[in-house]
């Protein structure tokens, strides 16, 4: 007996998070990958720009006006590109996952605060599921369109849900958090900042304020009736992958421990994709992302400073997997009515 396969192209195939998504689709048994495009590379095998898929497939990358009907498109392009399409792609197929940040607030001003202009197609804004599972996973099941998560956001929702969802944080308190970030976040495109003597061995701050992730935390616990203010601070590590989120969250008066441990339990008891990690010995007694690499597996975890009320809240992902293309895998499995963790269901690699 012959089953159909779900028909998949991804527009903007040659980035980093492309590549980790046809990875994740060549092995997904109820996927079939139709066409990735890219500009630069129309005409080249896939291989030649994501070299691990070599001996894998022999897809070669078309141009985007060459794309044709699909069953689902995955649309990886820069910030911007897809918003003011999206009426041209979604003729293409019947649902969308957008990867880029064009889709992922609700509020259209937030796009002129945080990302510097009006969004060029509002009425689409409410259209689209905010794709993080751990939040939104009942409105993902059948959803025809998801927007893509930003992987600093998605560490530090991770990181800080439980506390607000459980009631725990004190409003009266910002939170603040530092993500220590890997080069891959920078896209595939070179810049004197990426060259590799400028780059190699840094410790460099290059969002102490205003990250535009963090647009999408507040759109996060502001449903849990939170007025908290956050700030984000980012740092590039000599790293390729990985995000590490540290996150300070001041808890209410009279919160224990143990309360700690209900809520971070109770939220994450059911998730296929995140493990809670607090040990008290050894050298991964917190979240690493080292260990994650190649995974879409998030850990969590935290240490409580009873005496101030301070949760320092931990998160490490793979910007490119939990932070990327395996959230995307994950929700096209929620859309389509499959086992969420169809496709993704690998540790990473120890020793790496």
């Amino acid at each position: 007996m012959t089953t159909t396969k779900t028909r998949v192209s991804i527009l903007g195939a040659s980035g980093y998070a492309g590549g980790e998504l046809m990875r994740l689709l060549l092995d997904h048994p109820s996927v079939e990958i139709a066409q990735a495009t890219s500009e630069r590379n129309a005409g080249n095998f896939v291989h030649f720009t994501h070299p691990n898929l070599r001996g894998r497939t022999k897809l070669q990358f078309v141009s985007a006006s060459e794309l044709e009907p699909c069953d689902v498109l995955v649309t990886g392009l820069p910030h911007g590109g897809a918003m003011g399409r999206i009426e041209e792609f979604a003729a293409l197929a019947e649902r969308v996952i957008d990867l880029s940040a064009d889709f992922r607030l609700r509020n259209p001003d937030d796009y002129v605060r945080w990302y510097g202009k009006p969004h060029a197609n509002p009425a689409w804004l409410d259209k689209f599921v905010y794709g993080l599972p751990e939040l939104h996973r009942e409105a993902i099941r059948g959803a025809r369109y998801v927007s893509g998560v930003g992987c600093n956001a998605t560490a530090t929702n991770l990181a800080i849900w439980p506390l607000f969802a459980a009631g725990l944080a004190d409003d009266s308190r910002d939170v603040i958090c530092e993500l220590k970030v890997g080069s891959s976040e920078g896209g595939n495109s070179s810049n004197d900042s990426t060259h590799h003597p400028e780059r190699s061995g840094v410790m460099r701050s290059f969002a102490p304020t205003g990250h535009r992730h963090t647009a999408e935390v507040l759109q996060a616990i502001r449903p849990t009736g939170s007025t908290a203010n956050v700030h984000l601070s980012a740092t590039a590590v000599d790293n390729v992958r990985g995000v590490l989120a540290t996150a300070h969250v001041f808890v209410k008066e009279g919160v224990s421990e143990r309360d700690l441990w209900k809520a971070y339990r109770q939220a994450y008891r059911d998730e296929p994709f995140v493990r809670l990690v607090k040990e008290k010995t050894g050298i991964y007694r917190y979240p690493e992302p080292k260990i994650l690499s190649g995974s879409n597996y998030a850990d969590v975890g935290f240490e409580f400073d009873e005496s101030t009320r301070r949760v320092v809240a931990i998160s490490a992902i793979d910007n490119l997997m939990k932070g990327a293309a395996g959230t995307a895998v994950q929700c096209l499995n929620l859309m389509l009515g499959w086992d969420e963790t169809t496709g993704l269901g690998f540790a990473g690699l120890h020793p790496i």
